[in-house]
């Protein structure tokens, strides 16, 4: 895995993209409210806010949500989040170092392009086979709770079978290609970005290849990565939460967003964003490597002659 000590053994598939999507969910239960906070501060100014209300930066956004719906609004759309985390991360995450040996030959330290290109790939290939459940965990988030405004969706299977019978098979899979887009931004960037960092940092002997160092090049890459793919996402939480017919394509949606709101809605929710990217790919890559190292110590005692 990228930015990653090997082991003497490498694990196998089946433990990288189990660890992978066990990992991702843990970061997910960590760092839920501020994804939550980030597409609600990503679709204020798509239309007039309920009840009066309007969320103002990320942290005014969680008390307000916890003040008006409740601590629990701060997880709608978990199950879902979760879902997709177990699809999404095992083959972005889990098939990465396998694409990229695929695209070297096996060959050891791959060039930067190569890196880019592999996580481009399983970052494209994971939006594609987990798409359904970003929309129907988009959806809840965006979804207001409060006594007097209809609920769009009352729990997750249901809005599943409502977007297929009221959307069809389009509307499960909408806004697919500005999350690949998306996602393949974010998977490259991540992973390519994290891998420098550190190894600018261990190279310079500023820190040691422990937590710290992990810290500060998670976050880094966080940054970066959030820079980068905020008008994308922006756009595809928008178009994804959108009623049919409101944009004719996810273009329509960007350009609609461009002259009713500036260049700067492309930017809303970047503090939650990166806060959130950063934090989680914190507790991501440490868990994905204690998981991974767990797994494969079960594997070796399982696999020791008596």
């Amino acid at each position: 895995m990228v930015g990653l000590k090997p082991t003497d053994v490498p694990p196998p598939l089946g433990v990288k993209m189990a660890s992978a999507g066990a990992a991702a969910c843990i970061a997910d239960l960590v760092t839920f409210p501020l994804d939550t906070a980030k597409v609600r501060l990503q679709i204020q100014g798509e239309k007039k806010g309920l009840a009066g209300i309007r969320y103002r930066g990320v942290f005014g956004t969680i008390t307000t949500m916890v003040r008006t719906e409740g601590p629990r609004s701060l997880y709608n759309g978990l199950v879902a989040g979760l879902q997709r985390q177990l699809c999404f991360a095992s083959i972005r995450i889990g098939l990465y170092d396998n694409v990229k040996n695929f695209y070297t030959g096996g060959k050891d330290n791959p060039g930067v392009l190569v890196r880019i290109l592999a996580g481009c790939t399983t970052g494209a290939m994971a939006v594609s086979f987990a798409q359904p459940t970003d929309v129907v965990k988009v959806r809840f988030q965006a979804q207001v709770n409060l006594d007097g405004v209809a609920r769009r969706y009352n729990g997750t299977m249901q809005a599943y079978r409502h977007i297929f019978q009221n959307e069809g098979l389009r509307g499960l899979w909408k806004g697919t290609l500005p999350n690949i887009t998306r996602n393949a931004l974010v998977n490259c960037t991540e992973l390519v970005t994290y891998d420098l960092i550190k190894e600018a940092i261990l190279k310079r002997n500023l820190l040691s290849d422990n937590l710290p160092c992990h810290f500060v090049s998670a976050f880094g890459a966080g940054f970066v990565t959030t820079v980068i793919a905020s008008p994308v996402d922006v756009v595809k939480t928008r178009y994804m939460n959108s009623p049919p017919g409101q944009y004719k394509s996810a273009i329509n949606c960007a350009w609609t967003m461009m002259t009713k709101e500036g260049p700067t809605a492309f930017y809303k929710g970047f503090v939650p964003s990166f806060l959130r990217l950063g934090s989680w790919n914190v507790v991501m890559f440490v868990t994905f490597e204690q998981i991974k190292r767990a797994m494969m110590v079960a594997k070796g005692r399982t696999e020791a002659p008596n």
